[in-house]
This record gives C-alpha cells, sequence and structure tokens, in this order.
C-alpha cells in the first residue's frame, strides 16, 4: 500500500496569522509573555496557588493561563505579572534591520 504525501503549507512563521485570526501579532506577543511567565514559575519552583499571589489574581486564572487561555489579558497586564515575578520589562524601539518591522519577545 502506497503513502499519500501530506500536503504542506509553509509557515508565515505566526502561527496565529496562519490559523486566520484577527490580530496575530497581538496575539504572538502574548503567548511569548506567557511562556516567560511559565518558564519563571517553573525556575522558581512555585505553586500556582505562590504564583497567584504574587500576581494578584486567583489560582484557577494562573492555570487557565498557562494552558494557553490568555486571550483577557493585555499585553500591559501580562507585563505586570513578569514584574509581579521579580523580572524587569524592558520596552526597545530600534529602526528595523530588514524585512518589515515585527513585534517580538526576547
Amino acid at each position: 500500500m502506497k503513502r499519500k504525501a501530506l500536503e504542506r503549507e509553509p509557515s508565515s512563521g505566526n502561527v496565529f496569522a496562519d490559523l486566520g485570526l484577527a490580530n496575530p501579532g497581538e496575539h504572538l506577543i502574548k503567548a511569548g509573555l506567557v511562556v516567560r511567565i511559565h518558564r519563571i514559575i517553573r525556575q522558581r519552583k512555585l505553586t500556582q496557588a505562590d504564583a497567584a499571589e504574587l500576581m494578584g489574581i486567583d489560582q484557577p486564572k494562573v492555570s487557565a493561563m498557562l494552558a494557553g487561555q490568555f486571550r483577557g489579558y493585555s499585553v500591559e497586564r501580562l507585563m505586570r505579572f513578569l514584574v509581579a515575578l521579580g523580572h524587569d520589562v524592558e520596552i526597545v524601539v530600534k529602526p528595523k534591520k530588514r524585512g518589515t518591522a515585527e513585534l517580538r519577545v526576547a
């Protein structure tokens, strides 16, 4: 039995754009911030309850956010969570190097 080759479509580099969601750049930034929040929680070995207390939200909201349900949070609020977890947040504006200008979480 011969296998059919899967159809592939090149990615734009933003899964949210590839899925056709509105405001894909904002979703990508939020996802990057949530990834950083998750890493910090893991690195500091915080429970979700401890992290929630530091961030000023309840534990079920931390759980939902880490599970990918972060649409209800603004970029600013996610940055405030990072500050509450003991990290500086720096916004850098610079001329683009090549191609189109972009937003990203470094």
